[in-house]
């Protein structure tokens, strides 16, 4: 889903910050990546477009645009954060630590485990953007037949 068919820039006024040039150039450049996408993957498309954006003005506005709800986040453990466009409805993400594979499942697959927590230990969870790491399908096959990584 594309940032343009949100009214970004209203929500970003309507919080009390400006909309300006750069915040723009950011944001286009984590809805270009179409999916997760790390910071440096951001900071490379952004400098294609305007040099002058530092890290600390890219870091800044991931954080903003984070607690706007505009873009979500996901730390996978590997030392990366991982960015993307916030979408409308609650998503969750399968990928894949071997081949980088993604897919992209729906909150009625993980809402029994999040009614379970609630149950158990009395936490309600709250997160609409979970990531989970393993191994596709293929990858799993590969190994099966022998020609899988090592």
């Amino acid at each position: 889903m594309s940032h343009h068919k949100v009214a970004y820039e209203d929500i970003i006024r309507a919080s009390g910050h400006r909309v300006t040039k750069q915040r723009i150039v950011i944001l286009d450049a984590v809805c270009d990546a179409g999916k997760h996408t790390t910071l440096g993957e951001i900071y490379a498309r952004v400098r294609a477009v305007d040099p002058s954006v530092d890290r600390s003005t890219l870091y800044r506005t991931l954080k903003l645009f984070i607690e706007l709800g505009l873009v979500v986040s996901a730390e996978p453990g590997n030392g990366e954060t991982y960015y993307e466009i916030a979408k409308s409805r609650p998503h969750h993400h399968l990928v894949c630590r071997e081949c980088g594979a993604e897919q992209e499942i729906g909150q009625n697959l993980l809402q029994g485990m999040f009614d379970q927590v609630y149950e158990q230990v009395g936490f309600k969870v709250e997160t609409d953007h979970l990531v989970l790491f393993g191994r596709c399908t293929r990858c799993q096959a590969l190994d099966r037949y022998g020609h899988g990584h090592s």
